[in-house]
Formats: C-alpha cells, sequence, structure tokens
C-alpha cells in the first residue's frame, strides 16, 4: 500500500502546480490523525502542494493537543490508532461545541457496509478506503469543505474592517480599500485569528505556504504595506508588533 502512496506523490513537482488555487486555500487547517508514518508523511506532503495547512497526529492523544492548540477546518481521522480508535474519537468530537461543526473524513481499511455504515451515524462527513488515491482525496476533502461553508462565513468582520471573501474586496467603515492578493489573505488571517501572536515563520506558513521559500523578511515587508493601507482609516494600529515574538491583530488598542 505504501509503494501506491509513494508513486502517486511523486507525480508533484518540487514547485507549487497551481499557485493561485493554493494561495486561495492557505488559510485552511486540516489535522492528519494516522499512526502509519509512511501514510501521514505522502499524505501531508500533497496536500501541503494543494495549499493546505496541515497539522499530524500519530494517535489520539497527540491529536487531541494538537486540536487545543489549533482548531482545525477539517480532520482526516485513521480508524484503528494505537491508544484508541477513530470512531471512539468521532464520537466524542461530535460532543463537543467546538468540534459540532468540524468535518471529519475517515480514513481506514475496513471495508466492510457495517463499518461504513457506524462511521457515517456517528457524524463522520465522509469515509474513504485505504488504499485511497491523493487526487481522490483531495477532490473529497474540497467537496466536504463547499459543504460546511455558508454566507456567513464568507463575511469576516473585526472592529470597524469588513472582508467579503467571495468577491476578495476589505472595506473600513464601508469604504473600499484596494490592497494587493498578499496584503488581502495575510489581513484575512489576522481577521480570522485576531488577538493571537504569531512569529514571521508561522505567518510564512499559513499566510504563504509551506512549501513556498521566501525568507522571514517577507512578512515585514507586506506588514509595512498593510499598515500603509490601513492608517488613513486609523486602522494601522490594529496590526501590532511583540517584540522578540511576532505579531498580532486585535482591536484592543
Amino acid at each position: 500500500m505504501q509503494n501506491q502512496y509513494v508513486a502517486e506523490t511523486r507525480q508533484f513537482p518540487d514547485q507549487i502546480q497551481d499557485q493561485t488555487r493554493a494561495q486561495s486555500m492557505s488559510s485552511k487547517r486540516i489535522l492528519l490523525v494516522e499512526d502509519e508514518f509512511s501514510i501521514r508523511e505522502m499524505v501531508s506532503f500533497a496536500l501541503g502542494q494543494e495549499g493546505y495547512v496541515i497539522d499530524e497526529a500519530e494517535d489520539g492523544s497527540s491529536a487531541e493537543l494538537q486540536i487545543a492548540n489549533n482548531l482545525p477546518d477539517l480532520i482526516l481521522l485513521d480508524w484503528m490508532l494505537p491508544d484508541t480508535t477513530g470512531l471512539e474519537l468521532l464520537r466524542r468530537w461530535k460532543r463537543k461545541d467546538a468540534l459540532q461543526e468540524t468535518p471529519i473524513i475517515m480514513l481506514t481499511a475496513r471495508v466492510e457496509e457495517r463499518d461504513k455504515i457506524d462511521g457515517l451515524d456517528s457524524g463522520a462527513d465522509d469515509y474513504i478506503t485505504k488504499p485511497f488515491s491523493v487526487k481522490e482525496l483531495t477532490a473529497r476533502i474540497r467537496a466536504v469543505l463547499r459543504r460546511g461553508s455558508s454566507s456567513i462565513e464568507n463575511e469576516v468582520v473585526v472592529g470597524p474592517i469588513k472582508l467579503d471573501l467571495n468577491a476578495h474586496r476589505a472595506y473600513v467603515n464601508e469604504e473600499s480599500i484596494n490592497m494587493g492578493p498578499t496584503e488581502f489573505r495575510l489581513l484575512e488571517f489576522f481577521m480570522t485569528h485576531a488577538d493571537r501572536v504569531y512569529s514571521r515563520n508561522q505567518l510564512l506558513d499559513y499566510v504563504w505556504g509551506r512549501n513556498m521559500y521566501v525568507e522571514e523578511r517577507t512578512v515585514d515587508v507586506h506588514i509595512v504595506r498593510l499598515r500603509k493601507l490601513l492608517k488613513p482609516l486609523n486602522c494601522d494600529q490594529m496590526i501590532q508588533t511583540v517584540r522578540g515574538y511576532g505579531y498580532r491583530f486585535s482591536a484592543k488598542t
């Protein structure tokens, strides 16, 4: 089974195939819970090429820690884990308010109809049997994320700033601001992760993507540009420098 993952993943070039697509998905975080290192490595690489931010966990305990640190937009969950079962984790997470709306796709070698029914009845949004192709996996992920999106998620508002994610427009007090795609993605990430401090390396991973090889100073350059755009509207102070660490976006001054 490992050879299938290896063969398919090697079809991806070293550079991102579709930079625009990767950038549009850069804010989507996926938690991959899989105990087999080879599968975890291959799937993480392939999804990283698609522009997703990937967190990895090899068992239930490490998955819980990952969720506590960063709430994912979608979870890929293996059925058989060393310390518990994916089905048990699925049922537990669906009882939590913070995870009730988080899509979960089961990954498993169990192909019996009864197992699929148990997974779907327990709250799984989809069920993929091993071995699977990377193309199928990414297509299923896109479909599940589309189903989970809503009109509310297409608009982000923090203080006087509003982003229309469909039209790719930014407004301050309903006044439109013209900004480039990188500044827009950076502002979108900040606004959807307000009041949290991020290092330059973290911002490079989350906004530019893990497979984009750019220097840390790139972050500083785009922060300066974004502040200049917001300064005439008295919102530049919302992007705060945390000395010795990085940056924070906050409506609290």
